[in-house]
């Protein structure tokens, strides 16, 4: 078995292969070659914190994959000097069950969450795009800029943030770093970072609105990654509601997404709202935007067979980049 450290993940998942991997993992979710049960919540209120388990299959003609992620969430670990999310990959052979690597699972999380927002924003924003907001300064933050700018012609990014410091440092870390650019900027408010962005990616872990609905130009891309519990909330309903609205799972966004789950509460959609599954899109069985005024909207709650999909990627080049710790099994 091999064993992938986070420096090991992170070469070997590079944000452009990563992005064109999790086209090919939404397209084989519509295309029912994969099996992806809801994960598995496992509370822990002893310390405010909650598990998640998350397996996947993948079938395709090169042979597939097959992974069990388990995830825990933290978040008093920040104050103690630890990420808020631990993480671990477990795959296995596609054919035989046989484990075959155990990956990192932060980094491998925070690059495949980015790269999804970067194949969401190749197909529905508008490919003349050189605006760029991203709502969150943490680690998912740093993969949706770069997912964007890998896909996009980005040449200004407005970086939001209720933390001054961790905002500062966002921008120091990232500002050049290929393909990011030079011109980044810290958001005063949210409406500062919005009302010139054709693409905006909110990371966030709010449970209110990140933005107002009357402070988006027409023809904005919006990619919104937290909100993954009925509870939290990142978009603006007024904005879901008129937003043409791609998921990355019908039946996983319908379960957890308080983006989604809230607005129909509240009688403002119906789940037939939902345009479309990105896969289906990737497959061309349903159109992404239909002019360049309309609003769209990407919603992701992340699902399994992204883990999937990244994870065999990432042990592939591992094993031809000869990166990673060979142990016994």
């Amino acid at each position: 078995m091999i064993v992938l450290s986070s420096q090991d993940v992170r070469k070997a998942l590079p944000m452009q292969g990563a992005v064109a991997a999790m086209q090919q993992a939404y397209a084989a979710l519509s295309d029912n070659r994969a099996q992806v049960p809801l994960r598995l919540a496992l509370p822990i209120p002893w310390h405010q914190a909650s598990g998640l388990f998350m397996p996947a299959y993948v079938y395709d003609q090169s042979g597939g994959a097959m992974v069990v992620k388990a995830v825990a969430l933290y978040p008093h670990n920040q104050s103690r000097g630890l990420p808020l999310i631990q993480a671990a990959v477990l795959v296995m052979q596609p054919d035989s069950g046989t484990p075959v690597a155990l990956l990192e699972g932060s980094t491998l999380t925070a690059i495949r969450t980015g790269a999804a927002s970067g194949a969401a924003t190749s197909i529905l924003s508008r490919p003349e795009s050189q605006v760029a907001a991203i709502f969150g300064a943490g680690v998912q933050g740093r993969t949706q800029l770069e997912a964007v700018c890998c896909v996009r012609p980005i040449r200004t990014a407005w970086i939001y943030d209720p933390d001054r410091q961790r905002l500062e440092q966002f921008i120091a870390e990232m500002a050049g770093i290929p393909p990011i650019p030079a011109d980044l900027r810290l958001a005063d408010n949210p409406r500062q970072a919005v009302a010139s962005a054709d693409v905006i990616c909110t990371a966030t872990t709010s449970s209110t609105p990140v933005f107002s609905d009357a402070d988006l130009k027409p023809g904005a891309h919006i990619n919104a990654v937290g909100a993954y519990t009925p509870e939290m909330q990142e978009v603006p309903p007024e904005t879901v509601s008129r937003a043409r609205l791609v998921v990355d799972s019908r039946s996983a966004s319908l379960a957890e997404a308080g983006d989604i789950i809230q607005p129909i509460r509240a009688g403002l959609i119906t789940p037939e709202h939902i345009h479309a599954e990105l896969g289906e899109i990737v497959l061309g069985r349903l159109s992404g935007r239909s002019c360049p005024t309309e609003i769209t909207l990407f919603k992701s709650v992340g699902i399994a067979v992204q883990d999937a999909m990244a994870a065999q990627l990432a042990v592939d080049n591992a094993l031809r980049m000869g990166l990673g710790q060979v142990v016994e099994w």
